[in-house]
């Protein structure tokens, strides 16, 4: 197989320059913290409610999008429709994102109904246009695409936050004015940034349609699904990597939703420092995934993904000593986090990408859509288990104890990934790459 033009792989990668704005600016840096202290707001607890409230609503709609997507993502494979789909998570992101201008302190239930919305949104669109890696290049040029798509996202958050940050200013009640034009800034940063996506990105495959409509879609997507989970058998592998990427992402998900409360809550750094590590992080995460995705190629895709879980293991050890080594070294705490923050910004590029070319690499082509729905099943479902699993820690032991729990997360991932056997589920996919008669009408 052929790689695909630059300017459709460019294209592909612009979506993951668009998105990352949203995880940044709403997800990470601005949004979240809003949400916890001015928004909540409950100071006299430490602010736990508002953490567990925000897990809660992130946890929802990851659950939503465990339910839907590897349905959406059979249908999509049967009919040729995963532009349409991914358009349609498109706009509701862009919606939802820019209607988060209305949540003022004490409208905590429109807040989390809004970031249930739109983080559906985005996390089911992340599968979609993934669900487009295997068909953009031979399968041991994979981890290169992919690769380059981490890192031209975490460019565009770069350069969406930079300008957020500047603009807005920091997040406190006294600037909430201003600061709550971060909802509107990511809606316009995502609509815009992505339309290449759109104009350059081909959608492939042989388009079947029943005369049923949507309940026959509907039928034909439970169908496949039910086939494939019997089918998975086949496909030990693929069913290991799921299973590690399921550790994996539980551990992500928590460093994505609250590094930047951690650091306001934790650390208590100043807004130069949280400005400092934001740009620290973003440049260490585009590294990561392009020297990660370069290395892969070479020395293969297991091999650098259980490289990046030790990375982990040892960013969060670092991340939990950060106080105590504030002592022993000259140097404060929040600083320490800063240099802790670059180890931790190489491991996040790099173990979504590979594991994102992983499954590329494992995957029958055919089927792309399918198999990257359930790799979203896998990694929501972690999502859901991560954050409600250290939003009920924290509140038991605080938040500085509670990320250990990260650290196990990543041992797991490590130790189940030591069973996938690269060559194996790459000669199965290969040998499978032909399309299921039997389960077609």
């Amino acid at each position: 197989m052929k790689r695909a033009s630059f300017k459709e792989i460019f294209g592909w990668a612009m979506f993951d320059f668009a998105n990352q704005a949203y995880t940044l600016l709403i997800i990470t840096v601005i949004f979240g913290d809003l949400f916890t202290r001015v928004i909540v707001g409950d100071s006299e607890t430490d602010y736990r409610l508002g953490n567990l409230l925000w897990s809660v609503a992130l946890a929802v709609s990851y659950l939503m999008v465990v339910l839907v997507g590897p349905v959406a993502g059979a249908i999509m494979d049967f009919s040729a429709a995963r532009k349409r789909f991914l358009f349609a998570s498109y706009v509701l992101t862009v919606v939802t994102t820019g209607l988060l201008y209305f949540v003022a302190p004490g409208y905590i239930w429109l807040g989390m109904l809004l970031i249930i919305c739109s983080n559906f949104a985005y996390a089911i669109g992340e599968s979609f246009i993934a669900s487009f890696l295997p068909e953009l290049g031979p399968r041991e040029q994979l981890g290169w695409i992919s690769g380059f798509g981490w890192a031209l996202g975490y460019v565009g958050g770069l350069v969406a936050t930079a300008f957020a940050l500047v603009m807005l200013g920091e997040v406190s009640e006294e600037n909430f004015d201003r600061i709550r034009w971060v909802g509107p800034f990511a809606a316009v940063f995502f609509l815009l940034a992505a339309i290449p996506t759109f104009l350059w990105l081909r959608e492939r495959g042989r388009a079947r349609r029943l005369k049923g409509g949507v309940r026959s879609y509907l039928g034909i997507g439970f169908r496949r699904v039910r086939a494939t989970i019997k089918d998975l058998r086949h496909y030990r592998d693929l069913a290991t990597l799921l299973v590690s990427v399921f550790f994996a992402m539980a551990g992500i998900y928590i460093i994505i939703s609250f590094t930047f409360i951690y650091g306001a809550q934790v650390i208590q750094w100043d807004e130069q420092v949280r400005i400092w590590m934001f740009v620290t992080v973003q440049l260490t995460a585009a590294a990561g995934a392009l020297g990660f995705g370069f290395l892969q190629d070479r020395i293969g895709a297991r091999t650098t993904y259980l490289a990046t879980l030790v990375l982990w293991i040892v960013a969060v050890t670092l991340i939990f000593s950060t106080p105590w080594l504030g002592r022993v070294v000259p140097m404060e705490a929040q600083h320490v986090f800063l240099i802790v923050g670059s180890v931790a910004g190489l491991c996040l590029g790099s173990t979504q990408s590979a594991g994102r070319a992983l499954v590329g690499v494992l995957a029958p082509r055919l089927r792309a859509a399918e198999f990257f729905g359930f790799w979203g099943l896998a990694s929501k479902l972690a999502a859901i288990v991560g954050l409600l699993g250290l939003g009920l820690l924290q509140v038991a032991v605080g938040l500085h104890a509670s990320i250990l729990f990260c650290a196990l997360l990543f041992a797991l991932a490590l130790v189940v990934a030591l069973g996938l056997n690269e060559a194996r589920g790459r000669r199965v996919a290969e040998e499978r790459e032909a399309p299921r008669s039997s389960i077609l009408p």
